[in-house]
């Protein structure tokens, strides 16, 4: 069997894996759309205001995508490696041919493909409740595909190192909370201490937020990185990242349990 084969095999049971959960599909696509309908369409944003959501709404698409680029690698790949610590399943898989680099791709695949239609979902109730006005660039496949690889490889690495289902859990919310909102995704960095830019910069939700804000709303006047357009630079940098939390995601995985 060749490593497109296993990759496929284990793609499709992952697939098959997460559908028969229906809790987790129902939460997956609802946790966002609430958030869309509460900060965008109830909310509202007042551009002449201060304080937080005062930009037009199209400034806010980035923290709306990384709603799910962000949780759901994190929470899905977190837990789904703690069970299998717990069921010692890491052990049987280390006597298959099938790699840990393998399986931490074959769950990135099922984890890009949710993401993916949550995004377009995102995209249309954002457009429908909010009135934002965007450009529908095409570099938005390539940062929602990266985040994906990024998030997997830190969710893995939470499953790994953490003792159980429950602490993988927690610290994905512990980790994801502040990088949602302290990322340049819904809290400006004008808005936070001079003080706080460096830890800002330390996360590669930022450079998501950065590229995607850029790539969608050209009005923002993102900065512009070593004279590169701002949604290539960011991007650039967003794999970078994503390469490496990949690799240590799949090096992070036990042999056995």
């Amino acid at each position: 069997m060749s490593v497109v084969d296993r990759v496929r095999a284990e793609t499709g049971a992952g697939w098959r894996s997460f559908v028969r959960r229906r809790t987790a599909v129902f939460f997956t696509f609802f946790f966002p759309v609430i958030l869309i309908v509460i900060f965008g369409a109830l909310v509202r944003t007042d551009p002449t205001g201060e304080g937080l959501f005062t930009e037009p709404p199209a400034y806010y698409v980035p923290g709306y995508l990384a709603v799910v680029v962000l949780f759901t690698p994190l929470s899905r790949l977190g837990s789904e490696v703690a069970r299998h610590r717990e069921g010692n399943r890491f052990e049987k898989l280390a006597t298959t041919p099938l790699t840990r680099g393998e399986w931490l791709l074959a769950q990135t695949v099922v984890n890009a493909v949710i993401i993916g239609l949550a995004s377009l979902l995102i995209l249309a109730l954002v457009v429908i409740l909010t009135g934002a006005e965007i450009a529908f660039s095409p570099l938005l496949v390539p940062y929602v595909l990266v985040g994906v690889v990024c998030f997997c490889g830190v969710g893995t690495m939470l499953g790994s190192y953490t003792d159980s289902r429950d602490g993988a859990v927690a610290a994905s919310n512990a980790i994801g909370l502040p990088l949602l909102f302290l990322s340049e995704t819904f809290v400006s960095l004008e808005q936070l201490p001079g003080w706080f830019e460096p830890l800002v910069n330390l996360s590669p939700l930022t450079y998501f937020a950065r590229g995607v804000r850029a790539a969608t709303y050209p009005d923002a006047g993102t900065p512009a990185v070593a004279g590169v357009d701002p949604a290539l630079a960011n991007l650039a940098i967003l794999t970078a990242l994503a390469i490496a939390a990949f690799a240590l995601g799949a090096r992070s995985i036990p042999r056995t349990d």
